[in-house]
């Protein structure tokens, strides 16, 4: 995933014939582990919200909830460990978050009421900003330079497989036991990666600390503005529908839980496909390959209501929507590389940051409008929203070359 991104960093690394060892790969590989449990983490309440608002007596709007605040905390958090954990070792920022998503796994598996299912989610998004704004700038320091591509593209297979198999996955043992099992099993998997890290991440001293003024002097700027604008509307817009998608494929299209596992698994596996036959065309023409996805987006969610009778559709329709989700991370990381050629920390939190409440907003007000209008019209706002992208997009102008020759690690997850 994001492999525009991490062959551009070995460019600009400086070569060496000396090997990475297996230890060092090992470590990689731990961290990687993390970043598979925490995309499992974030998204796995999207394929349990029937069962947990059953049973913990919450609407099924309110029930997302558990994807809205881990959001609007990680968007703070993203920008926020990053100014003041500056001169902290990394590693310890490793562990220190991994225990936090540990403790939010446990949290939600034995959360007796919805409150305290919340302060559980909270924890993961305290968590999560932290996380992704660090774990693909450590992967250089991993390695030896001549391997620093390869490491970050391993550690951002996780998300991929968090996204293929884990969220699946998690749906597939809540109907065999019960979501709480799903929890205590992710909570497992966290448990393993934090043992990982302990043994085999090595030390790594902080480098040069973010500054305040260096977010603020790019939000000064135009190009960078409507970037960060398009990017919220589309995340926006795709997390208030899919943040409720089991609830309509269950209630609405009338699919039983096993085809909406199997349903699922298919948009994650096609998403996989998409991201990577997106990276033969996103550099060429990154804004038609972004424009096109951003489009069949909305298209998908607009026509989600009017096919629901008919399971086939649907089901292409949740195909088509994988395409269209499975690339635009890959192109919103490119673009947001471009737009922030001068300041590539500062991009990157902000990226993150505006990620993270775009998927609280959308989930929030896709909440909202399951609540009292119901779940087709939260598919016509996302729909509609994606499409507010795309006018957003085409409304950016192009920049000077020479910005897109610098290569910005970009530190996000595209689910």
């Amino acid at each position: 995933m994001l492999t525009e991104n991490t062959s551009s960093i070995g460019d600009v690394l400086p070569e060496s014939d000396t090997p990475s060892s297996l230890r060092q790969w090992l470590s990689v590989a731990a961290v990687t582990l993390g970043a598979f449990a925490f995309v499992t983490t974030e998204f796995l309440p999207v394929g349990l919200l029937p069962y947990v608002s059953r049973e913990l007596g919450v609407l099924p709007g309110t029930a997302g909830l558990m994807v809205t605040t881990p959001g609007i905390i990680a968007a703070i958090s993203a920008p926020g460990l990053m100014l003041g954990a500056g001169r902290m070792d990394r590693r310890h920022v490793f562990l220190l978050l991994t225990a936090m998503l540990l403790a939010s796994n446990l949290l939600s598996a034995f959360a007796p009421n919805f409150g305290v299912m919340l302060v559980g989610r909270a924890l993961l998004g305290a968590a999560l900003g932290g996380f992704w704004t660090l774990a693909t700038s450590a992967a250089r320091r991993l390695v030896e330079p001549r391997d620093a591509a390869r490491a970050m593209a391993t550690i951002l297979t996780g998300v991929t497989c968090a996204t293929v198999i884990g969220v699946p996955l998690g749906t597939f043992i809540a109907g065999l036991a019960s979501w709480r099992v799903s929890f205590m099993a992710t909570g497992g998997l966290v448990a393993v990666a934090l043992i990982a890290q302990l043994l085999m991440v090595p030390s790594l001293p902080s480098s040069t600390a973010l500054r305040f003024s260096d977010l603020t002097k790019l939000l000064k700027q135009s190009h960078s503005r409507k970037s960060l604008l398009m990017v919220a509307l589309v995340f926006a817009g795709h997390f208030a529908s899919f943040t409720y998608v089991t609830p309509f494929l269950l209630g609405d299209a009338h699919l039983d839980i096993s085809t909406i596992t199997w349903l699922l698994l298919g948009f994650g596996v096609i998403g996989f496909v998409s991201n990577f036959a997106a990276s033969a065309t996103v550099v060429k023409n990154l804004k038609m390959t972004t424009a096109t996805m951003i489009f069949i987006l909305a298209a998908a969610l607009l026509l989600m209501p009017v096919f629901q009778h008919w399971q086939l559709g649907v089901s292409a329709i949740v195909l088509a929507w994988g395409i269209a989700f499975g690339a635009l991370p890959l192109c919103f990381s490119v673009w947001i590389q471009r737009a922030t050629p001068d300041q590539p920390e500062a991009g990157s939190a902000l990226f993150v940051s505006i990620i993270q409440l775009a998927i609280a907003a959308g989930s929030l007000v896709g909440g909202t409008v399951v609540d009292r209008a119901g779940i087709r019209a939260d598919f016509l706002l996302g729909g509609s929203l994606s499409l507010l992208g795309l006018v957003a997009l085409l409304s950016i102008g192009a920049r000077k070359e020479t910005a897109s020759a610098v290569p910005v690690p970009c530190n996000a997850t595209p689910e």
